[in-house]
C-alpha cells in the first residue's frame, strides 16, 4: 500500500507509521520520493495511481525531444529505443486521442526481438508540451512527424498505425515515401470522411463535446466496448491509462483544433501507397467491420492481411504476443529478401 501514498506536501503518513520513529519515518519518506521520481515530471500526477506494471514501465521511459516546426519548437513526447542499429527501425503511432502508452505490452516484445523500436505521440495528443499551441490539423501532424523523423530517426522506417493511426500512416507515407519502408495497419480506420459535421460545430458546442469525451463514464464505457470481457478493476485501470493525456492543460484546445479542421480523409490516397503493407485485424472488432479490412486489402497495391481470433479493436493491447510476432516476421521477411534477393519469402504465423 505504500506505493499508493502521495508524496506531495501536506499529506501526512498514517499515525501507525508516524509513531514508529524518526529514522523509519525518514526512510519511508525517502522511498516514496524515489518511487514518485520514476516518472518524468511532465506527466500528470495521476500517473502514480496506475496499477498496470507495463504501463508504469513504459511511462517511466517517455521523453520529450525538441522538434522544430515552422512556427516554433515543440517538445515532443516519445519512447526512444534503448539501442539504435543499422536496420530500419519500427515506429509505432497510436489511435485517435491516445498516446504511446497504447504500446505498453507490445513495445517491450519488439525490443526483446531485437528491433529498434520507437513509440511516437502524434501532435495534439499524447504528452508533448503544447503550451504554445501549434495548429493540430492534418498537415501539421504530418509535418511534425516528418521533422521528428528527419531529426532523430533519419532512416526509412516500418511505420505502424492502429485505428486512426492507420490514416496518419497512409497520409504520411504518400506524402513522404522516402521516409517509409513498409507499413503495418492495425484495425485501420481509413474510410471515414474526416470529422464530418463536427467540423462545422460552434466552438462552444465543440468544447462541450470534448469535455464529454474526457469524462470517466464515457471513457469507461468505450474501454468496455473495445475490449472483450475485462474485469472491472482492469477496465478502470485501462480507462485511467487511456485518458491520462487528457489531463494536460492544453488537451481540450488541441482536440477542438483538430476536430474543427476536418480531420483525416485518406480514401483517395490508399491506391497511391507504394510500400508493402501488413494489415492486422481483430476478429471480434466491434468498432470497425472486418469487411473494411478486406476492402483495404483489395485497394492497397501491395498488401497482405492477417486476422487475430478472439480479439477486438486494439490487438496490440489484447493480443500483444500475436501482434509482435506478426510485425517481427513481416520485418524479418523483408530483411531476408534483401539479403537473398533471389529467394521467395512468405509470412505464416499462427495466432
Amino acid at each position: 500500500m505504500l506505493t499508493m501514498l502521495s508524496t506531495r506536501a501536506g499529506v501526512a503518513l498514517p499515525t501507525s507509521l508516524a509513531l514508529i520513529g524518526p529514522n523509519v519515518r525518514f526512510s519511508i519518506s525517502r522511498r516514496l520520493r524515489i518511487r514518485a521520481a520514476e516518472f518524468p515530471d511532465f506527466l500528470p500526477k495521476q500517473v502514480e495511481n496506475i496499477k498496470d506494471s507495463s504501463a508504469r514501465k513504459l511511462a517511466s521511459r517517455i521523453e520529450r525531444l525538441p522538434v522544430n516546426l515552422s512556427k516554433g519548437c515543440v517538445l515532443s513526447s516519445c519512447v526512444k529505443p534503448k539501442e539504435q542499429n543499422s536496420a530500419n527501425p519500427v515506429v509505432l503511432l497510436h489511435g485517435f486521442d491516445s498516446s504511446c502508452l497504447e504500446w505498453r505490452y507490445t513495445f517491450p516484445m519488439l525490443e526483446e526481438a531485437g528491433l529498434e523500436t520507437w513509440a511516437v505521440d502524434i501532435l495534439g495528443w499524447g504528452f508533448s508540451d503544447l503550451e504554445r499551441l501549434p495548429s493540430c490539423d492534418v498537415a501539421s501532424k504530418r509535418d511534425h512527424l516528418y521533422q521528428l523523423w528527419s531529426t532523430y530517426i533519419k532512416r526509412p522506417m516500418v511505420l505502424v498505425g492502429p485505428s486512426l493511426g492507420s490514416a496518419v500512416a497512409i497520409d504520411f507515407s504518400v506524402n513522404y515515401p522516402e521516409a517509409v519502408d513498409r507499413l503495418v495497419l492495425i484495425d485501420a480506420s481509413v474510410y471515414a470522411e474526416g470529422t464530418g459535421n463536427l467540423a462545422t460545430l460552434p466552438k462552444a458546442v465543440a468544447y462541450a463535446g470534448i469535455y464529454l469525451l474526457k469524462s470517466v463514464p464515457l471513457r469507461l464505457y468505450a474501454t468496455s466496448l473495445t475490449f472483450n470481457g475485462l474485469p472491472l478493476s482492469t477496465c478502470i485501470d485501462w480507462t485511467n491509462i487511456g485518458r491520462l493525456h487528457c489531463l494536460l492543460p492544453w488537451w481540450e484546445d488541441a482536440t477542438v483544433n483538430f476536430m474543427i479542421s476536418g480531420g483525416y480523409n485518406v480514401v483517395s490516397q490508399i491506391e497511391h501507397v507504394k510500400q508493402k503493407t501488413l494489415i492486422i485485424w481483430g476478429e471480434d472488432d466491434q468498432i470497425i467491420d472486418y469487411k473494411l479490412g478486406v476492402r483495404l486489402h483489395c485497394e492497397l497495391p501491395n498488401a497482405i492481411i492477417r486476422q487475430i481470433p478472439k480479439c477486438g479493436h486494439i490487438p496490440h493491447v489484447e493480443k500483444p504476443d500475436a501482434v509482435s510476432r506478426l510485425i517481427v516476421e513481416f520485418v524479418r521477411s523483408d530483411q531476408s529478401q534483401r539479403a537473398n534477393p533471389d529467394s521467395v519469402s512468405t509470412i505464416s504465423v499462427t495466432v
